[in-house]
């Protein structure tokens, strides 16, 4: 400690897990945008990634409670939330908005795939054909005409879904945007900000797995797919920079007696984290390289290097952009006039460790539904016709 600081804010309450979790429901928003400029507004180029978009944001979803209920140390008493509704509290809303995003994305993941479900399932034996019977619901006749309604009635929840993920991701930002105590949380700005970093760190993590999948599997790239999702991601990454920058900006103009700590904080308690990660590294050299790929002519193999190191960079620098808010939002008293230190432990359910943790099993949990729904097979199925023009 260093300064004034009142003695219930020398332990920082929200941890490592808290900036872990705005970051998966982030990817979750992120990877089901890119989905719906498939299915809802018909951007084709984005076709050879839009079935992965899908089960990208599925497989995230599913694990995204995880750092709320680790955190709370008994995860039983999470479906207190359903059990014992309380409408009034922004908190609460999580659950409730959760459960509606999780069944949406698992009915139209069931729609996009019945096909592909009905298909494995003549061709399997064993468990795997009792796993896709079940995931059947006992129809196994797929005419042409129902594809054609399921393929409607995808794009009926993909518009549900585009608010539904400014609702997951932007309630987030609401959170932290309504404790008018902490100057650094109170902004009208802070939902937009979550929410447009949470559609660049999905899109970022779709190009990063498009690429490693692609090389793993030896598969070429769709240069005219990746160079869609760049496109893209130039967009979205060049309006939240904006945003950010408007938020500091805001608050420097305004001189309000909180800029003082806020100053000290951004510039040395947290200058690492935000000046040179989340700035520096994860915005403005992005931003170079995206665009760097439309103003010169580069091979393919030198676009998919820019578009695939511009991804990487900005998924940590997103993260540090959760870490800054949520963690750098309590470093300073309420007093403003003081400053605690913390840095997570390795161990403890709260640590380095758990949060890897729960990172590896999202991954883990996507390869498996990409074991038994494989994303890829409308591109193979179009590289015949791709190869002959």
């Amino acid at each position: 400690m260093e300064g004034f600081v009142y003695p219930n804010e020398v332990v920082v309450q929200w941890s490592l897990l808290i900036a872990l979790y705005p970051y998966l429901t982030g990817l979750v928003a992120g990877a089901f945008i890119v989905s719906s400029l498939y299915h809802l507004f018909g951007v084709t180029s984005l076709r050879p990634i839009a079935p992965l978009s899908l089960i990208t944001a599925l497989a995230f979803v599913l694990v995204a409670p995880l750092p709320l209920l680790v955190h709370l140390g008994r995860p039983e008493r999470g479906l207190e939330i359903f059990w014992t509704p309380h409408l009034s509290s922004a908190m609460a809303g999580f659950g409730y908005i959760w459960l509606f995003y999780t069944v949406l994305l698992v009915f139209e993941t069931w729609l996009v795939f019945r096909k592909d479900i009905v298909r494995h399932q003549a061709a399997s034996r064993g468990l795997k054909k009792v796993l896709y019977s079940a995931l059947a619901l006992g129809v196994y006749d797929v005419p042409e005409r129902s594809l054609k309604t399921d393929g409607k009635i995808v794009k009926i929840l993909s518009a549900i879904g585009i608010p539904g993920a400014a609702f997951l991701h932007g309630y987030v930002g609401f959170i932290f945007g309504s404790v008018k105590a902490n100057p650094w949380w109170s902004t009208p700005l802070m939902p937009a900000i979550f929410l447009l970093s949470a559609i660049v760190s999905g899109i970022a993590l779709l190009i990063v797995l498009y690429v490693i999948v692609s090389q793993v599997r030896r598969q070429p790239l769709d240069h005219n797919c990746l160079g869609s999702l760049a496109s893209w991601l130039f967009g979205f990454l060049l309006i939240d920079v904006a945003l950010e920058g408007m938020e500091v900006v805001s608050m420097m103009y305004e001189l309000e007696e909180s800029w003082e700590i806020v100053s000290q904080l951004i510039t040395q308690k947290i200058a690492l984290s935000y000046l040179g990660i989340q700035m520096a590294l994860g915005a403005v050299v992005p931003l170079i390289l995206l665009g760097a790929m439309g103003l010169v002519q580069w091979s393919r193999g030198i676009r998919s290097a820019l578009a695939f190191s511009s991804s990487v960079l900005l998924l940590v620098g997103v993260f540090a952009m959760r870490w800054n808010v949520v963690i750098g939002g309590q470093l300073f008293s309420k007093t403003l006039r003081g400053f605690v230190a913390y840095s997570p432990p390795l161990g403890g359910k709260e640590g380095a460790l758990s949060a890897l943790a729960i990172m590896v099993l999202s991954l883990l949990l996507l390869g498996a539904i990409a074991y038994f729904l494989p994303p890829w097979r409308e591109h193979e199925e179009e590289k015949p016709t791709l190869g002959s023009r």
